[in-house]
């Protein structure tokens, strides 16, 4: 899960700011993410160790991503060196807290190592996406501000749209007003 953002349109660190159910966002993607069952790594920043104390994670779950400040891609790419020998990985946003168990769980059970899964609502492409491992080499080479769409692009014959019945894959929070939003 990639969560070493600074925030900067939310105008504090919007991964501790509290939800209506009075979970702050990161908990609740990150207990989304459990209740799926799935094995998974948060992506900070270094100075969020006393955030990351917050929750009850293993040492092996954190990685501290040194270049997070140059952007998403960079902390893509500084995570991806860190997955284990997985056949594919769910790249999830640490601010998308109403993404369904599951939705991680039918992306979990869709990708393959050659297909890039992506879910859709009502038609709509959303994240998180599903990388197989033949695309980790790529995902590992990203940078900049820049996320991993341009593979989603640059391999139409390999994406796999997957429909799913959760508007929450088209919903982050960027903005105050994006956490009571329905």
């Amino acid at each position: 899960m990639l969560a070493a953002g600074v925030s900067r349109r939310f105008g504090s660190d919007k991964r501790a700011a509290v939800m209506p159910t009075g979970k702050t966002v990161l908990e609740t993607t990150l207990e989304n993410i459990k209740q799926a069952g799935l094995p998974f790594k948060l992506c900070l920043a270094p100075s969020d160790s006393a955030l990351a104390s917050d929750f009850d994670l293993e040492e092996h779950q954190l990685i501290f991503c040194h270049n997070a400040a140059v952007g998403m891609g960079v902390t893509l790419a500084e995570g991806m060196t860190q997955i284990p020998d997985w056949q594919g990985t769910i790249i999830a946003l640490g601010d998308m807290p109403w993404v369904q168990p599951h939705t991680y769980a039918l992306l979990k059970a869709s990708v393959s190592k050659d297909t890039l899964c992506v879910p859709t609502y009502e038609g709509q492409k959303g994240n998180p996406v599903a990388f197989g491992e033949d695309f980790y080499e790529t995902l590992r080479q990203s940078n900049g501000d820049r996320g991993a769409r341009f593979l989603i692009d640059n391999n139409p014959g390999q994406v796999n749209l997957i429909a799913v019945d959760d508007s929450g894959i088209l919903r982050d929070i960027d903005q105050l007003k994006d956490l009571h939003a329905d």
